[in-house]
């Protein structure tokens, strides 16, 4: 009994050491990318083979031998592909899909957001994380391959150098805020807010909005007012 406990654990042990030397002998081959340069084709392989791996050196049901090529099989299809897609553009497309325009001349495309299943909270986090609190600031805004956001500011909002701030800085009334989304009154954030109905009301009329069912997304600004992206005309 000792013997054969002894045999698995020197067998798991030459399966794992040689899966590891494998599989960074299948990395180098596979070329060097950040995580964050990942696409969805590169994390959905990365993982697949990762798996194979640890199968192989945890599984001693799995013959080494068929482990080992199927891990190698793997990895040798994704360079083919890697390699056809700088040959072809349909196929690049194919793989990573391409780059998608979800605020166009400071527009909401909800086609885009549709197509990516993204949401406004989704969106405004990812605005957040790049220190933009308000889409009014937003002149461009394209969803890349590997997940990212690029933000192009509207000139106005673009950062200043030096010489040219002279403005005195002042606090912020309120941090921009979802108000309407979908059509629908963020009924939360409007008390939280201490923001009323006619105040609502007011705002859209100003911009010739009779309801809020017309409004794809609205936002508080810093200054009280409100930013308006329509759902379509009214």
């Amino acid at each position: 009994m000792d013997e054969f406990v002894e045999l698995a654990f020197w067998e798991m042990t030459l399966r794992t050491v040689l899966s590891f030397i494998v599989l960074m002998i299948l990395a180098r081959f596979m070329g060097k990318k950040q995580v964050s340069q990942l696409t969805f084709f590169h994390y959905v392989t990365g993982i697949t083979i990762g798996s194979i791996a640890a199968n192989l050196a945890g599984e001693s049901e799995t013959p080494f031998l068929n482990g080992l090529y199927g891990m190698v099989l793997w990895a040798l299809l994704t360079i083919l592909a890697n390699f056809l897609s700088f040959k072809s553009v349909k196929l690049r497309v194919a793989l990573d899909d391409k780059p998608m325009i979800v605020i166009q001349d400071g527009k909401i495309i909800q086609g885009s957001l549709r197509k990516l299943r993204l949401n406004f909270n989704e969106l405004n986090m990812m605005l957040r994380e790049q220190s933009i609190f308000s889409m009014k600031d937003v002149n461009y805004a394209i969803f890349e391959t590997n997940g990212n956001l690029s933000v192009m500011l509207k000139p106005t909002e673009q950062p200043a150098k030096k010489k040219d701030v002279k403005a005195s800085a002042t606090m912020p009334k309120y941090i921009p805020t979802e108000i309407i989304t979908d059509g629908k009154v963020e009924e939360k954030n409007m008390r939280e807010l201490h923001l009323t109905d006619v105040w609502l009301t007011q705002q859209l009329e100003q911009q010739g909005i009779g309801k809020p069912e017309h409004v794809l997304y609205a936002e508080i600004q810093t200054d009280g007012s409100l930013y308006v992206n329509t759902l379509k005309k009214t």
